[in-house]
């Protein structure tokens, strides 16, 4: 019975630790696919146009089947929330992030989704949501992992240093689409920063939200379906030429079902099962994964140069991120937590690039095990003290 007991319980662990290694493998794909299509030049508006779309189909079945006892109709209010959801966590945010992502590299692009958390909890601190804690081990900890996050991220942005390459023949590796868009980095910086700014701006807005709205499958479906019109209704008033829309049996489709049907409703089952086995704590801490598998990923497949100011930006954020999971989960054994904070919404990143998924929010707060279910691309993070 020992035995058995033994080997159940490392079945469950090696089950959990394979979906999470597949979460991040999955935002991984993510982001090296889009960084080629796009600098291919698809035009982004319709790539998100298409990608909500297929998300939306691919979480309706869930919304229907899950939450059919929940379907009510919903007040004006609800809607405009909901509106204003999809402008600002995907629209704005993702649309920000791709244009970032085009003229940058999926490494250094990646290097801002984790530090969404960081930038979500100063936004907390300056509405007087959350507190910093400096009196405490854990708030000390907590905010050493801030600074290292923000140093690294202006380390990764104005620090070249020494170029160099993993891939010894990478002249045979680089594709020729990777050629076509020459990169602008300070402009890419700029819509990247912005892109942080609106998904932490998304996660405080997440709490008057689900006081509305708390049915997570519905508001992800009417979020995805908003964003696609929303997106279609910008790219039609920037670019009405045909060829911009059309779709092919080329990479650009692969990435539309891939967004939608893997980074989408994949990921969410799959965080949504960790939540709920092993709490909201958990996934988060495999986030940082996804920035060193693109990062040697688009050194081998795409042929790109790494920076030394980028790796050393990247190992200052991923440091500074687990200092700052480890003081919030310090933090939350040690004090009651009455309701769910804005915080625990910020740490859901990311990362994968599914970031439509974060409205994936909060289960219910009264819950036995008060768990979070937030998030994107990428990716659920901490929780946190209100």
């Amino acid at each position: 019975m020992a035995v058995m007991g033994t080997v159940k319980k490392w079945l469950g662990w090696s089950q959990m630790v394979a979906s999470m290694l597949a979460v991040q493998v999955f935002a991984t794909g993510q982001q090296l696919l889009s960084k080629v299509i796009l600098s291919q030049g698809t035009f982004i508006f319709a790539l998100m146009a298409y990608r909500h779309l297929v998300a939306a189909l691919c979480v309706a079945p869930l919304a229907f089947f899950l939450e059919r006892g929940n379907s009510k109709k919903l007040a004006w209010s609800t809607w405009f929330w909901l509106f204003i959801n999809a402008l600002t966590g995907i629209t704005m945010a993702m649309g920000l992030f791709y244009y970032g992502l085009r003229d940058t590299t999926a490494t250094y692009s990646t290097n801002f989704l984790n530090i969404i958390p960081i930038v979500t909890f100063v936004f907390s601190i300056l509405f007087r949501m959350e507190k910093l804690g400096l009196g405490s081990r854990a708030g000390k900890i907590k905010t050493v992992g801030v600074i290292l996050c923000v140093g690294g991220a202006l380390t990764a942005s104005l620090y070249k240093g020494k170029a160099f390459y993993l891939a010894h023949d990478h002249h045979i590796h680089t594709p020729a689409a990777m050629d076509v868009t020459k990169s602008h980095w300070t402009r890419g910086t700029v819509m990247l920063v912005g892109s942080c700014l609106c998904y932490a701006t998304w996660y405080i807005m997440q709490v008057k939200l689900l006081k509305v709205f708390p049915s997570k499958y519905r508001a992800t479906l009417i979020t995805c379906i908003m964003a696609s019109i929303q997106s279609a209704a910008i790219g039609l008033c920037l670019d009405r030429r045909k060829a911009a829309w059309k779709l092919e049996w080329n990479l650009e489709l692969v990435t539309i079902v891939y967004s939608g049907a893997v980074s989408t409703a994949a990921t969410f089952c799959l965080l949504t099962w960790s939540i709920a086995k092993r709490g909201p704590t958990y996934a988060p801490m495999f986030n940082p994964l996804a920035l060193i598998f693109v990062a040697i990923s688009e050194a081998f497949v795409l042929g790109e140069q790494m920076r030394l100011g980028i790796v050393l930006g990247m190992v200052m954020i991923i440091v500074g991120l687990y200092l700052f999971l480890w003081g919030k989960s310090k933090e939350t054994k040690c004090l009651p937590q009455p309701n769910a904070g804005v915080e625990e919404l910020g740490k859901a990143v990311p990362e994968s690039e599914a970031m439509q998924l974060k409205n994936l929010v909060i289960e219910t707060t009264t819950s036995s095990v008060k768990s979070v279910y937030a998030m994107e691309e990428g990716a659920l993070k901490d929780t946190a003290k209100s």
